[in-house]
């Protein structure tokens, strides 16, 4: 008894570090984790979606563990560690009741190992409110370079960094009388300029598509009733109805424990007013569950109030459900068990049918069809590299900006979908459904011609009159090499037409890629043949039977 008292968290942190690398090892890699996987063989300071840290800890691990596990190694380590900080951050300790807390979130045990970047962004929260907690207690060069490093380290892991900087800057404004916290902010700036290098080259993309083009939709009621019931389920799924009201309730006693309430509050709000122009993703306010942890833990522990007491007893009651359900749900995600096609296909359905595959298309490289998800998940499974070609009606993703189109321009590949199987001379059956491919001798593929205008919104006065833009066509070597070998290529240069909810129909110009080849600037025209209203429209180029790519930005369109 004695050594369990002077060794629990040796014991804790070490039982859950053998579940997370059974977890880890075992378990089919997600969507997301595949394609993060893909960042790691295209390491740069920045992608399209999010910062590079993810893309980095992949790295690392996978250079050790070729395998799930090493895709999974340092964010597993990353979760662990995460709460070694958090236990830091509270004054007075209660070990069992903090660990009864941890237990109770499911997500940090059912997630805490996976590749994303959530779990690099929770544990660089917890140590910026560290290093900010040691700052405040005494602001020395050398805790004010760690604050600027953590911010930094924070920022390279997701942009919701911003938030939580943004939020503890409010909770206390004295810290703009101090030089220290600008020299922290140009210690942080020194360190994130190679990402907004990046961006700058790419012309600021992911912020303009996390502004402006992501979580974009018409309002509906259920966006902020799914938003609500989601948070209590993140921060449980059952105790979240006990730990969210507990954090909200506490009333901060230090510096910390006030920036703590100011970034999870802050979070929350952001996000409650965001469903109202789109959907949010209940994961998106992860970084808030580091000021639950703490705040809960607090309330929960002074025992000064009624539902402190009762909830504290609820608490304990109900961890062993939780952990019954957890349990469960592990063990589910490992063995194909359940009967359940939905469960089936996400955690039990790649690992053997991309080697069959792999065989019938002789081991050249695959082009899915508009799914980053598919193609990063049979590319780690087969071992083929592999192109999602981007139709210009869904959202663009990282497949645009690597170097995989270019380097399959006019080679042999096979291209491979699930739907639309009457395309295709072939098909396979396998746990994700039928899944059609076909040879193609020569990939005509054009995602990365630009075609670039100054012209951000166009009006046209009437409903039959034409669309008119002056465009400049910017055409890598390679790909005029091979438009000027290749007369007859069959392509189109079209007007994809939006609203604001979703892709209407093309429109076709008179240009195509002969025409374009020899003229750097010509006059794009084409008849929208809509009515009134405010529209969207992006160019794009397609050839034979492949999908029209974003080849500009999106234009608004204004007919009166």
């Amino acid at each position: 008894m004695k050594a369990l008292q002077k060794h629990h968290r040796i014991l804790f942190y070490g039982l859950w570090l053998f579940l997370g690398l059974i977890q880890a090892g075992l378990t089919e890699l997600q969507d997301d984790e595949a394609y993060y996987w893909v960042y790691s063989q295209y390491l740069d300071w920045g992608y399209f979606d999010h910062p590079p840290m993810i893309g980095l800890l992949v790295k690392m691990g996978y250079a050790i563990f070729p395998n799930e596990l090493g895709v999974r190694f340092f964010p597993l380590l990353l979760n662990i560690f995460s709460f070694v900080i958090i236990e830091k951050l509270i004054d007075k300790k209660n070990p069992l009741l903090f660990y009864t807390i941890l237990l109770s979130i499911a997500v940090l045990q059912l997630s805490g190992f996976a590749a994303v970047p959530d779990t690099p962004l929770i544990f660089f929260t917890a140590l910026f409110f560290l290093c900010y907690k040691r700052f405040t207690a005494n602001n020395s060069l050398l805790n004010t370079f760690l604050l600027g490093l953590a911010v930094a380290l924070l920022l390279y892991s997701k942009y919701h960094a911003v938030l939580i900087v943004f939020f503890v800057l409010l909770s206390n404004l004295r810290l703009f009388t101090k030089y220290q916290t600008y020299l922290a902010g140009l210690i942080a700036l020194l360190l994130f300029a190679p990402h907004l290098w990046w961006q700058y080259q790419h012309n600021w993309v992911s912020f303009r598509y996390h502004l402006f083009e992501s979580n974009v939709n018409a309002y509906k009621f259920s966006f902020t009733t799914e938003y609500l019931l989601g948070q209590l389920l993140l921060a449980g799924p059952i105790a979240g109805f006990i730990l969210l009201p507990a954090a909200f309730l506490y009333k901060p006693t230090t510096t910390t424990e006030k920036a703590l309430r100011f970034s999870m509050l802050g979070i929350y709000v952001f996000f409650l007013l965001s469903s109202l122009r789109g959907k949010v993703e209940a994961n998106w306010t992860s970084p808030a569950l580091v000021a639950v942890i703490v705040l809960a833990h607090q309330y929960l522990q002074n025992q000064q109030t009624i539902f402190s007491r009762k909830g504290l007893k609820v608490l304990a009651g109900l961890l062993p459900i939780t952990l019954l359900l957890i349990t469960a749900v592990r063990i589910i995600m490992i063995a194909d068990i359940v009967p359940v096609k939905a469960i089936e296909k996400r955690y039990h359905a790649w690992k053997e049918w991309p080697a069959v595959m792999k065989e019938k298309t002789k081991g050249l490289p695959v082009v899915f069809s508009n799914s980053y998800q598919r193609a990063s998940k049979y590319w780690f499974y087969s071992g083929q590299i592999t192109y999602s070609q981007n139709w210009l009606g869904e959202h663009r993703n990282n497949y645009n900006f690597w170097p995989v189109e270019d380097s399959l321009l006019g080679k042999s590949v096979y291209f491979m979908d699930v739907y639309q199987l009457y395309r295709f001379t072939d098909s396979l059956q396998t746990p994700i459904g039928w899944v059609g491919y076909q040879y193609d001798s020569s990939l005509a593929s054009f995602a990365k011609i630009r075609i670039e205008t100054a012209q951000q919104k166009m009006v046209v006065k009437k409903e039959n009159q034409s669309v008119q833009l002056n465009c400049t066509f910017s055409i890598p070597k390679q790909y005029a090499a091979f438009i000027s070998k290749n007369k007859n290529l069959a392509d189109t240069v079209r007007a994809g037409i939006f609203n604001r909810e979703r892709w209407i129909k093309d429109v076709y110009t008179d240009l195509n890629l002969q025409k374009i080849l020899t003229r750097k600037t010509e006059i794009v025209s084409f008849d929208p043949q809509l009515q009134p209203g405010t529209y969207y429209f992006i160019l794009g180029i397609n050839s034979r039977h492949n999908n029209a790519t974003h080849n500009s930005e999106k234009i608004k369109l204004i007919i009166e």
